[in-house]
């Protein structure tokens, strides 16, 4: 793991029996380290992301994708067929679901998620697109494929600590085949609070950074954003947003969000909307 991994991924890994061998942050001293672990104790490697297996693997969350969907559709149907009946006929409002997605969206570190989702929805008719942050060259996808020709190297230090790694050889073969992923799109630092900010206050999930990054771009980015509306108009599209992780901790959180003293002691209630500090004797 690299040196600068977040203490809740190094603790998780620890907690699960692992022996971690630390190394620098970029793959190639990753590898470095790999293959002196490899050669010491005879261990096999199990890559992360840069194996067919391991893609595949990692595509079957497509598949649930799928299920779920088809459950949701299901039970609106159901929904409207009930409607229908109440309303003798007069039900009007609602399209009624297809059944499938119009697009899939998973964060793009080293590809292996986005390249076996690519891979599973291949044929189906739902686009599938990646999403990275931007912080530093960590879109090396989207550069890599704009310029036809894989980054083998990246140096960053985003808050999508998951996603600081280039695309493998394998993944790249799949990510930079626009028959496979329609489209890569880039997300800022902020972009990336504010879309982990939401998640957490309005859904009431606990995700990392890297999870959110899928549905940052559908929120800000606006190229993709434009996309939809030259393709879809006003009926927009269906659209699976991946959460890919949720390793971190109330003090990581609590860093990432740090406000000024006053922002704070307003925010937690401490404090008036004007300034004023006063306990008041009302219901919490």
């Amino acid at each position: 793991m690299p040196t600068i991994s977040t203490l809740s991924k190094i603790e998780g890994t620890r907690a699960q029996g692992a022996n971690i061998h630390f190394s620098g942050s970029t793959s190639s001293e990753r590898e470095a380290v790999v293959q002196q672990v490899q050669k010491d104790t005879g261990a096999i490697l199990v890559p992360p992301y840069d194996h067919p297996d391991i893609m595949l693997g990692q595509g079957t969350l497509a598949l649930e994708f799928e299920d779920q969907v088809a459950e949701l559709a299901d039970a609106k149907s159901a929904s409207h067929e009930h409607l229908h009946l109440q309303t003798n006929g007069n039900a009007n409002g609602d399209r009624k679901s297809k059944g499938k997605l119009d697009a899939v969206l998973t964060p793009c570190g080293g590809g292996g998620m986005l390249s076996g989702t690519a891979i599973a929805l291949h044929g189906t008719g739902t686009r599938v697109f990646g999403a990275e942050p931007s912080f530093q060259g960590a879109d090396d996808a989207r550069r890599g494929v704009a310029a036809g020709q894989r980054v083998t190297s990246v140096k960053t230090l985003t808050i999508a600590d998951g996603l600081r790694t280039p695309l493998g050889e394998h993944t790249w073969r799949v990510i930079s085949n626009p028959e496979f992923v329609q489209g890569l799109y880039a997300v800022t630092e902020e972009n990336i609070k504010d879309a982990m900010k939401l998640v957490l206050e309005r859904m009431k999930l606990v995700v990392e950074p890297s999870a959110v990054v899928g549905l940052a771009a559908v929120l800000y980015n606006e190229e993709l954003r434009g996309r939809v509306q030259r393709e879809a108009g006003v009926e927009g599209w269906d659209v699976g947003v991946v959460f890919s992780g949720g390793n971190t901790t109330v003090e990581a959180v609590a860093k990432l969000f740090a406000v000024r003293e006053e922002e704070g002691e307003r925010a937690g209630g401490v404090v008036g909307r004007g300034g004023e500090r006063v306990a008041e004797n009302v219901a919490g």
